[in-house]
């Protein structure tokens, strides 16, 4: 059984739920070793706000950042990508093979005629009335 390091775990998925993160994820796998300033372009926000959603990037491993001068570049990296989605590949495979079961469940022969189903409402008996208590 492979053993995960829970954490490294969550925090690589609370970094992925921000919408801003992924799209920053997906410029950076687009065009790799980009300047901070780059990679804020498109973004309509502010530096100080992309550089905070970077942070949370880095701390999950999921960027590297690399300063030349005055200039910060960032760079993708895999190592927590893959370690999430060996982890969702085994959950993968559980439910596909449970899906296959029961595809091939309900594939089978029916067990019962249809015309055994529930009775229609028109054959069903109406529940007697609950008296009712008038309030003074």
């Amino acid at each position: 059984m492979v053993k995960f390091n829970e954490v490294l775990l969550d925090r690589t998925f609370a970094a992925l739920s921000d919408p801003t993160r992924r799209a920053l994820l997906v410029r950076l796998s687009e065009l790799n070793d980009l300047s901070v300033s780059e990679l804020a372009e498109p973004f309509a926000m502010s530096l100080p706000a992309v550089m905070k959603h970077l942070d949370v990037l880095s701390e999950a491993g999921l960027i590297t950042r690399s300063k030349t001068g005055r200039t910060v570049a960032c760079r993708l990296s895999a190592g927590p990508m893959e370690e999430a989605m060996e982890w969702l590949t085994r959950y993968q495979r559980f439910w596909s093979e449970s899906l296959d079961r029961l595809a091939a469940f309900v594939e089978e022969e029916p067990r019962c005629p249809p015309n055994a189903a529930l009775p229609s409402s028109a054959e069903s008996t109406p529940r007697p009335r609950k008296p009712s208590v008038r309030g003074r």
